[in-house]
């Protein structure tokens, strides 16, 4: 029963609403879900919580230059979150918006809460006062800049700060100074990272990767928040008079919340917090076991909230946990900036799993990590396809044509992979999940797909089919191929949530792989005699050209909606495919599964013969060509024009999708497509034809 399990609660930061999220804000969520789904399989109560920041100045600024309303603006860009999350799988358990009437009801009571506990003290010792304000702010940021007049850029964004003076609440957080210093050298775990390394034996490290050496996470982090502290603390505003979107402060309407006193207490809105008397169910969670955001907003989580809560006497969270930039062209990804990547156009060409498996194997957690798609696609094909992906199938398929599709009898793990086998290794593996050691773990997994893929390589079962003294031998590789893959499975699954489903479910296994007990997990539980499911390919084999090319057109479409074209439309695309893809058909998934013969056959291959061909003036890579199909002569545009001259193209005979919809590119109408291949790495289109004539209209079978 749930009430019999230990609880965990974490956050991730609440994004700020004001535009789409981009694949750094993804990054954030994908890290959490993983730490989610791996603690359930530990056996805890997890409640996963994030959110929305829906107030302040830049989202009145960009609702105004829409024409729209800030509550249309946020109503309309939560949305958006909550598709992207359920598009990466996010298994949140608690969602808040801080427009919510719940929220805001309780931004009001913690401040309250104070002011009750305060009411006996002197003016000048009370944690909220009313005072002028005149100093520097950044709005692209929320943050105060100077406590002066004088210009100044901000120091996380670079731009010049805005000349701000109003009468404003203010929360005295220079009182809280050494209360802090006290936290947090009674609790160095408060803020992370600042843990040792991983203890993994130097034998496995040396099996797995001889060069790889696991990093140390020194106490920066924390470092910078105590040398912050000790400089001295200012006493910080928390309301504003000049924007009116916002919470109104309580008997005080003229003013409204400013943006961290409203958007931190959601980490306790979202779970129930009313004020800390009369509280939701959902408030036995707090206090938080990790918040989990970007290492830019750490003063505010590591100080700010603490020291609010010390002030509300309200328990602390455990641990603030400040990871490094996802950076793209070696900058940080920022929505004022420009320089982002999408998320969306990712997981619908590579899949849910390509994008969590690259951003938490390829960037050490804690620092900053470049984002490249070449490199993603890279590990992709690397990692997911050849490695894992490879040895599912070779495994899955074996099974199926040797042993009748039902699991062989039961082998003990051999000499190089008796690790696999081993509570040492399953521990290692789990100490890297709790340490949010992510790539660490994933290394040491895939190291032993390597070396499961290697096993398989050296026995050859396929040769020890043909030879039925051998029968018992071939069961036994099998069987360990098999388990190994099951046990690799369930180690993998929080990273990789949807392909080990199906591998679990194409070993045979009832249920849901999320169920399954990490800390229970040994050799020997797959059964013999199980049959297997139908084994089919989790991660096909990606083309880096076509993938690249399909990603950034659904970026460009999401940059510029409803004014991105198909390549093909603007003169660029190829009719070249190895597949068969037609010139700027971007809705076909570039990564596909296998299709059954029924499917293919609703696709009508005919013969035909070029009947005329002509440039289409402003389009360098587009010829128009009439292509005789037998029963009448069709206009396809094809995008072969650097490849073929006109004159060249007379009365060849190519193959020719008949039965596509048409569709216009520089305003002239397309009746079909012509097959291609793809040769060399500028994918030159090489036409379909044939050695022999063949009649136009005749099929192609």
């Amino acid at each position: 029963m749930d009430n019999a399990k230990p609880k965990y609660y974490l956050t991730t930061p609440i994004y700020y609403a004001n535009s789409r999220p981009h694949v750094g804000s993804a990054y954030t969520t994908i890290v959490c879900d993983v730490i989610a789904r791996y603690k359930r399989m530990c056996g805890y109560d997890v409640a996963y919580l994030t959110g929305t920041d829906e107030h302040g100045v830049n989202i009145e600024r960009a609702a105004e230059k829409l024409g729209i309303s800030p509550a249309d603006l946020v109503d309309r860009n939560q949305q958006i979150f909550r598709d992207l999350w359920k598009l990466l799988g996010i298994q949140f358990t608690h969602f808040i918006r801080t427009t919510e009437t719940r929220h805001a009801r309780a931004v009001q009571n913690l401040v309250r809460r104070t002011l009750e506990r305060d009411k006996h003290l002197e003016p000048s010792k009370r944690a909220i006062y009313k005072a002028k304000y005149e100093g520097r702010y950044c709005i692209y940021d929320n943050l105060y800049v100077s406590d002066t007049p004088e210009p100044a850029n901000c120091q996380i964004c670079g731009r010049p700060a805005e000349l701000i003076s109003e009468e404003n609440y203010f929360f005295r957080l220079s009182a809280f100074q050494d209360r802090l210093l006290q936290l947090y050298q009674d609790n160095p775990e408060f803020i992370q990272p600042s843990a040792p390394p991983v203890q993994i034996p130097e034998s496995s490290i040396t099996q797995l990767n001889p060069t790889r050496r696991l990093s140390v996470q020194p106490d920066f982090r924390r470092n910078e928040v105590i040398s912050f502290v000790k400089s001295g603390l200012k006493d910080i505003s928390i309301s504003r008079k000049t924007i009116k979107w916002g919470i109104p402060w309580p008997d005080d309407p003229e003013h409204v919340f400013y943006v961290w006193y409203d958007a931190l207490t959601s980490y306790m809105s979202g779970i129930g917090f009313v004020d800390g008397e009369h509280d939701g169910a959902d408030f036995k969670y707090w206090p938080a076991d990790v918040h989990m955001i970007g290492k830019e907003i750490i003063r505010f989580h590591a100080v700010y909230w603490p020291a609010f809560l010390m002030a509300a006497e309200l328990p602390l969270p455990k641990e603030i946990r400040a990871h490094g930039w996802l950076l793209f062209e070696q900058e940080k990804m920022s929505k004022s900036k420009g320089n982002v990547a999408y998320a969306e156009p990712i997981v619908k060409v590579l899949g849910n799993d390509a994008l969590r498996y690259y951003l938490l194997r390829e960037v050490v957690f804690g620092q900053d990590g470049n984002f490249s798609k070449d490199a993603l696609i890279t590990r992709y094909n690397a990692d997911l396809a050849n490695g894992l992906g490879n040895l599912s199938s070779r495994t899955l398929t074996m099974i199926e044509n040797y042993c009748g599709g039902n699991v062989p009898a039961q082998a003990a793990a051999p000499a190089n992979l008796h690790q696999i086998a081993a509570t040492a290794f399953h521990s290692t593996i789990r100490s890297s999940y709790d340490k949010f050691e992510f790539s660490d773990a994933l290394t040491i997994i895939w190291g032993f797909v390597a070396i499961a893929d290697k096993y398989l390589a050296e026995e050859k079962p396929w040769a020890l089919a043909k030879d039925p003294a051998q029968r018992t031998r071939l069961e036994q590789v099998l069987y360990i191929a098999a388990e190994s893959l099951r046990i690799v499975s369930v180690l993998a699954h929080p990273v990789i949530p949807d392909a080990t489903q199906k591998i679990w479910e194409q070993l045979g296994q009832a249920g849901k792989i999320e169920t399954v007990s990490i800390n229970d997990l040994q050799w020997g539980g797959l059964k013999p005699g199980t049959r297997i499911g139908k084994p089919e390919g989790v991660f096909p084999r990606a083309e880096k050209k076509e993938i690249l090319e399909r990603i950034e057109t659904m970026e460009n479409e999401i940059r510029n909606p409803g004014s991105a074209q198909p390549a093909a439309a603007g003169g660029d695309a190829t009719s070249s495919s190895a597949a068969g893809a037609a010139a700027g058909a971007a809705a076909a998934p570039a990564v596909a599964a296998k299709i059954g013969i029924e499917d293919f056959a609703k696709v009508e291959l005919r013969v035909g013969v070029v009947k005329s061909a002509e440039r289409i003036p402003g389009a360098d890579k587009l010829l128009k060509l009439l292509v005789d199909i037998g029963d009448e002569v069709r206009q396809v545009l094809a995008g072969i024009a650097l490849s073929y001259a006109p004159e060249d193209l007379l009365g060849r005979q190519v193959v020719i999708v008949a039965n596509l919809a048409p569709r216009k590119m520089r305003g002239l109408e397309s009746n079909g497509m012509l097959l291609a291949a793809s040769v060399g790495p500028d994918g030159k289109p090489v036409l379909c034809t044939f050695a022999e004539d063949v009649p136009a209209g005749a099929k192609v079978k």
